[in-house]
C-alpha cells in the first residue's frame, strides 16, 4: 500500500489513516470495545481535501479532532501532516453514527465514549 503509480499513496489510504486515528483514539482514550461491546460507531459520511501528495517513505502523523457530538453521532476532523511539517497535507472528516450491534439501530453514544470525545471536542 505504499506508492501508487502516480508515484504517491493513493488517495484511499488517506481515509485509512482517518479510521486508523481515531479507532486508534477511541480504543485507547474511549474504552471501546469492537468485539465485545454492544455497539459500534459505522462510518456514514466523508470527505477528504488533498494539498500535498504524500509518497513512501514519508511518515505521517494524524490529528483529530471532535466538531460535533450529537447523541448518537459524532463528527471528527482529521489532518495528516508528512514529514513533521505544520502544514497539513490533506484535511478531512467523518461521521460515526453509533447502533446496537445486533438490531443496526442508532443508540446513544456510551457514556465512557461520550467523555474522551468531549475532551477533543472543538470549542470556538
Amino acid at each position: 500500500m505504499d506508492n501508487d503509480v502516480y508515484g504517491h499513496v493513493n488517495n484511499v489510504i488517506y481515509y485509512s489513516f482517518f479510521d486508523t486515528a481515531v479507532a486508534v483514539y477511541l480504543t485507547s482514550k474511549a474504552g471501546l470495545d469492537y468485539i465485545n461491546g454492544s455497539s459500534v460507531g459505522l462510518v456514514i459520511e466523508t470527505s477528504c481535501t488533498y494539498f500535498e501528495a504524500i509518497a513512501f517513505p514519508d511518515t505521517v502523523q494524524v490529528g483529530v479532532r471532535v466538531a460535533k457530538l450529537g447523541n448518537s453521532s459524532v463528527r471528527y476532523e482529521l489532518a495528516i501532516f508528512k514529514n513533521n511539517q505544520t502544514t497539513a497535507s490533506a484535511q478531512g472528516y467523518f461521521v460515526h453514527v453509533y447502533v446496537d450491534k445486533q438490531t443496526q439501530r442508532p443508540v446513544p453514544i456510551p457514556e465512557e465514549a461520550r467523555t474522551a470525545l468531549s475532551q477533543i471536542l472543538k470549542t470556538e
